[in-house]
């Protein structure tokens, strides 16, 4: 997982910008399923601050019932989920969504997911599981660079062309695998791709012997505004022709939780 560093200065923030806010959520986010327990130290080098501000971040959410400590380091309290939980609870699109995930399981015995947008990165927002084939267990919150996964892929292709540019422009393809796409100009090109074709096939980039296809999901005004994808295993045949398979279920799965999404609108 990569760190998480604050932004730059208050002032090129505005006025009503608050730093030590961003600066509190920033530690929080700085533990994730790979790092359940932090020190100080390593809290302070994932997310850029000073020992000393690491320090008063951690004991004030130690205070209030975010983080728990036994003196040397820091996890996660229950509390934290309530964080999350007004956001979930004014979505219906994870509610609509489950049931048509699990009918997806039942049909292919494959694995499916849906996800947002949110900044660089893809949040999991609902998910129904056949048998585990990552090596990174995948939850509800769980984050992933977007431009290293189907679903990524999927909301960067019709994303506001201007803020994609923006995107491109200041991205860094760090890779995870020796098949991750590194060249800005080649991800500009399999993004028009994929908005052309309307769905996203990645192949390996995420994880070795992991395949993953997704197609977006429209609300109903028609703007894409989540992603559902499938995973498979790479030793499976051949990755077009699995795809074809696939891709009908997958898009009717897509096209019945955008019917509840009307109904529900």
């Amino acid at each position: 997982m990569s760190t998480t560093t604050v932004g730059p200065e208050t002032s090129s923030r505005g006025a009503d910008f608050v730093q030590s806010l961003e600066r509190g959520l920033a530690v929080i986010r700085a533990f994730d399923s790979e790092n359940p327990s932090l020190t100080l130290s390593e809290v302070a080098r994932r997310t850029g601050l000073t020992r000393a501000a690491a320090r008063r971040f951690l004991h004030t959410l130690v205070e209030l019932g975010y983080v728990r400590s036994d003196g040397r380091l820091f996890s996660l309290r229950p509390l934290v989920l309530q964080l999350g939980y007004a956001y979930l609870s004014g979505q219906t699109l994870p509610d609509v969504a489950l049931p048509h995930l699990r009918d997806f399981v039942a049909q292919v015995h494959q694995s499916t997911s849906v996800s947002v947008l949110d900044g660089d990165d893809v949040v999991y927002i609902a998910r129904a599981a056949a048998k585990r084939i990552m090596a990174v267990q995948i939850t509800i919150g769980t984050r992933f660079p977007a431009h290293q996964t189907s679903m990524g892929r999927v909301l960067l292709a019709y994303a506001d062309p201007a803020w994609l540019a923006d995107y491109l422009a200041r991205i860094e393809l760090t890779p995870t695998t020796p098949l991750t796409i590194t060249s800005v100009d080649r991800l500009a090109q399999v993004l028009a791709q994929v908005r052309r074709d309307g769905y996203a096939l990645v192949d390996q980039e995420l994880e070795l012997g992991l395949r993953s296809l997704a197609v977006p999901i429209h609300d109903p005004s028609g703007a894409v505004v989540a992603a559902v994808n499938t995973s498979m295993q790479a030793t499976h045949g051949d990755a077009d022709e699995r795809a074809a398979e696939l891709l009908p279920i997958l898009r009717a799965t897509a096209d019945a939780i955008e019917a509840d999404l009307r109904l529900n609108g």
